[in-house]
């Protein structure tokens, strides 16, 4: 064979680390309970699609493809949503497994080249997002028999949904060629994937004009081929979210008639330009790793951080517990630790006061504001979620792979006090993260309470309940009491159900997966309820919401939507009942999370010892 010809064949198809990744991945049971565990999850939600879409009687031709289109609209956005829930998850898995036995630092030493190195770490777990993704493709397929969903809007989803896959997975190999320290990096990952797809769609939100005057359909933005949910809009609601038309841009550069005439390639051709750019400065990155070892930079020094492998340091005090020291402050030492954890409260807290600057100054209204402080609250509150769950998940199974477990075991320190100090260390640690939107939630209370501090028409708005027209205050005050109420209880709650995965797990990636998953089903079944009981069930409807933090800040916001039974009953009974739930569900975590405490302290040394020195 030609050498040049073997050269590209070793780049990618008989890459031996691609090779090696998809084989030993493809053995492991747990990726194919994932595997089965994401199909059946689509292979219900399309059934659930079929049954309400159809209703009962006999349906017409126009009725199956009607249905047949909410179904693929529906499967089509589910899919988006898991490929950009499980990549990270799979990516952030990668990054703190090369990491750990030092695999960039062998992987140096062998004859492959940089680009098989990057190539072979990238597409080697890549493939098993594309099996993911293209599992699920016999179910479009059967959307066909219904007829109302074009074949090319199916490979267009498919396309949105795998250039978004490249992309998270050439951002994950691209902060693990330039780490040391990979683990470390997932908490800014996380933040990272989610935080941008919520600010990316609520500019969108706010950015969306007319396309004909007084119509309802839109017209997309800038924004829209940054973002695959928009993308994807573009897609399945072309009659309600319309591209530009090409011929209305004539005079324009070619770069901005193209980009917001098609959004949708726009996207893709994105994604897959950031992704090369991505992977050629890994590929010169990565034969730098380990460089000026020992020295500290000037932006380490600022911060007050030493060398990453320096040997000596200050002594530092570490109070009665030092699991929940190690936890809450050893944790948070690294640079990108400091920086991502004191940049978020300092963004979020600025985004909230710049949006009552907006709202009091009459550049936007009070409509605009509530769906802006909505997004803005709620990809926070998200974000914190998602760190709590990573970072407890990842407690005991990480120390269980470094070997520093196995240690621990052999300390005084006792499984009670082992298992408090890691809830109260993390924490401690997120604190500074709940505590923006806590605050965000209380100025704008107090700028509500003060009625728009001399301007009341900027915090009323016109609700409809029922038929009845009543005026409502753009939040409701008791933001700045229902939601700490509820918020900390319920990172609480995460943090113990990702302990108790990590407890359980052998490795990371499953007690991340497992608590991720566990949170999200409990987190749907409560939202599910508190949604179905908004309008019939009263005053309960308003407790049962107050269980989700989600649910919570959607009726503090969209009182009227969000809670509409106990709306009815009055404006104050359904303030109070919010409030008052929101007491009760502090209290039922609380209690859950002394209750998970008790059971995983009893059980804690027989799991632990049990898989102690192993690793998966």
């Amino acid at each position: 064979m030609p050498a040049f010809v073997n050269w590209l064949l070793r780049l990618l198809p008989t890459n031996p680390i691609c090779m090696r990744l998809i084989q030993g991945g493809s053995r492991r049971m747990r990726h194919l309970y994932i595997r089965s565990g994401y199909l059946g999850i689509m292979i219900v939600v399309l059934l659930l699609a079929l049954l309400n879409s159809l209703g009962g009687g006999a349906p017409s031709v126009r009725d199956l493809a009607t249905g047949g289109a909410s179904m693929f609209a529906l499967v089509s956005y589910l899919q988006v949503f898991l490929i950009c829930l499980l990549a990270p998850v799979f990516m952030a898995g990668a990054i703190a497994q090369e990491a750990n036995p030092k695999t960039w630092d062998i992987l140096l030493t062998t004859p492959l080249n940089s680009l098989q190195i990057i190539l072979g770490n990238l597409f080697g777990r890549l493939f098993f997002i594309l099996a993911l993704l293209f599992s699920s493709l016999p179910l479009f397929a059967v959307t066909q028999y219904f007829g109302g969903v074009p074949g090319h809007d199916i490979f267009a989803s498919y396309a949105i949904a795998g250039t978004s896959a490249l992309l998270v997975a050439a951002i994950a190999i691209t902060l693990s060629a330039t780490r040391t320290a990979g683990k470390r990096a997932v908490f800014i990952f996380y933040i990272t994937v989610v935080m941008y797809l919520f600010v990316t769609y609520a500019i969108d939100l706010q950015l969306r004009t007319p396309a004909t005057p007084g119509g309802s359909e839109m017209l997309t933005t800038f924004v829209t081929p940054l973002n695959p949910f928009l993308a994807l809009e573009v897609l399945l609601r072309s009659n309600m979210y319309i591209p530009h038309d090409a011929i209305d841009l004539i005079g324009t550069v070619w770069f901005v008639r193209w980009w917001l005439s098609n959004p949708i390639s726009a996207f893709c051709w994105t994604c897959i330009g950031l992704s090369t750019i991505m992977i050629a400065f890994s590929t010169l990155r990565v034969r730098l790793m380990g460089a000026r070892v020992g020295t500290v930079p000037w932006y380490r020094r600022m911060f007050g951080l030493g060398a990453k492998d320096a040997l000596e340091r200050p002594a530092r005090t570490v109070g009665n517990n030092p699991v929940a020291w190690r936890e809450a402050v050893a944790r948070g030492k690294s640079l990108p630790a400091v920086l991502g954890r004191w940049g978020f409260g300092a963004a979020g807290v600025l985004a909230g006061f710049f949006l009552i600057v907006l709202l009091h100054v009459g550049t936007i209204d009070a409509t605009q504001f509530r769906a802006a402080i909505a997004s803005i609250v709620g990809a926070e509150i998200v974000v914190i979620v998602l760190a709590a769950l990573n970072m407890s998940a990842t407690a005991v199974s990480r120390e269980r792979e470094d070997g520093s477990l196995d240690i621990i075991l052999t300390t005084p320190i006792q499984p009670g006090p082992y298992l408090a100090g890691k809830l109260r260390g993390l924490i401690q640690f997120l604190l500074p993260m709940m505590l923006v939107p806590i605050v965000t939630m209380f100025m704008v209370a107090i700028y509500v309470m003060t009625s728009g501090l001399g301007r009341e028409d900027r915090v009323y708005v016109q609700d409809t309940v029922d038929t009845a027209t009543v005026q409502m205050q753009v939040v409701l005050p008791e933001a700045a009491i229902a939601l700490p109420l509820l918020l900390i209880p319920f990172v609480a709650f995460c943090v113990m159900v990702g302990l108790q995965w990590s407890i359980k797990s052998k490795g990371t990636i499953g007690s991340v997966i497992g608590a991720v998953g566990v949170v999200i089903a409990i987190l749907g079944v409560v939202s599910i309820c508190g949604f179905a009981g908004r309008g019939g069930l009263s005053i309960i409807g308003a407790v049962l919401n107050a269980f989700s933090p989600i649910n919570l800040l959607f009726s503090l916001v969209y009182p009227a939507d969000a809670m509409p039974g106990a709306m009815r009953t009055g404006v104050g009974s359904g303030r109070v009942s919010l409030t008052v739930g929101a007491a009760i569900a502090a209290v039922t975590y609380s209690v859950i999370v002394y209750g998970m405490h008790t059971n995983m302290k009893r059980t804690f040394m027989m799991t632990v010892r049990k898989l102690s020195g192993t690793a998966g």
